[in-house]
Order: C-alpha cells, then sequence, then structure tokens
C-alpha cells in the first residue's frame, strides 16, 4: 500500500497557528494534514482488504484531544507568564529581601523591572537580575511582609 504525501492546499479543521515548544512537539502537522494522510491511506487501501474505520475514529479522536492538551498548555504557559510579570510590576518602590544564586541575603528597594526571555527580573538597590524566586520577603516600609513563590 503506497501513501502519498498531504497536498499543500490549506484545508484544516479548527485552529491551527502553534507556538513555542508546542510546535515541535506536533511536528508542525495539523488535523487537515491527518485528515488528508488519511484519505490518501483510504483511497489507495486494498479494497479486498478494506482496513477498519473505528481505527481512524479512534486515531482523529486522539490526535484531537492532544491538540486540546497543547492548546491548554500553551494557555497555562501564557497565564502564568503574565502573572509573573504583574507579581514583579507590583514590586516596584517596595523594600524587598532576596537570597541571591550564591546563597548571600540581601535587601533594597525595587527601582526597575527588566522582562527577559526567561522571565521578569528585578533591580534591587543598584543590583539587576534578582529573579522572583530569589525574593523571600516584600513590604512597603523597611517592615517587610513575606510573601509566597
Amino acid at each position: 500500500m503506497s501513501v502519498s504525501a498531504p497536498s499543500t492546499a490549506s484545508s484544516t479543521i479548527g485552529p491551527t497557528q502553534s507556538t513555542g515548544s508546542a510546535s515541535s512537539v506536533a511536528g508542525s502537522l495539523n488535523e487537515g494534514d491527518f485528515l488528508n494522510l488519511m484519505m490518501d491511506q483510504m483511497k489507495n487501501q486494498d479494497p479486498l482488504n478494506p482496513s477498519d474505520p473505528t481505527q481512524y475514529m479512534s486515531e482523529l479522536a486522539s490526535f484531537s484531544s492532544l491538540d486540546e492538551q497543547i492548546q491548554i498548555q500553551e494557555s497555562s504557559s501564557e497565564t502564568a507568564s503574565n502573572q509573573a510579570a504583574s507579581s514583579a510590576l507590583q514590586m516596584l518602590g517596595q523594600n524587598v529581601n532576596y537570597t541571591d544564586s550564591n546563597g548571600n541575603s540581601s535587601s533594597g528597594t525595587v527601582t526597575a523591572v527588566n522582562f527577559t526571555s526567561s522571565g521578569p527580573t528585578l533591580t534591587v538597590g543598584g543590583t539587576s537580575g534578582i529573579t522572583l524566586s530569589e525574593i523571600t520577603s516584600a513590604g512597603t516600609d523597611s517592615s517587610t511582609t513575606t510573601t509566597s513563590s
């Protein structure tokens, strides 16, 4: 049985855009590509030994489920990123205590927030590159309140 490559026509079902790691997971194939492959396989199958149509439906359902899980993961990642950015911006002007990557504890006022590809970083008392996970407590005056990160 031979299977031809999917056509380049843009026939898709549902959303086709994906970003980040999800596109590498999906291998840039979408439901339309899957349906094109399935139709080509059905056209070229042996008429004396046809394949089971329930198998195709099961595979399509699995593909759809995977696509939905990828979309949920992307949405969750975007929400977490937005929450981190919001938390970082709320710390502007606050006095914070932090422990840097070397284990040294310091404190100071947050004077700037920088957004990098790995997430927001703070500038505290002239020291830049402090991540939110390094913050141990934050407050508006000299007595800081503990935050959970």
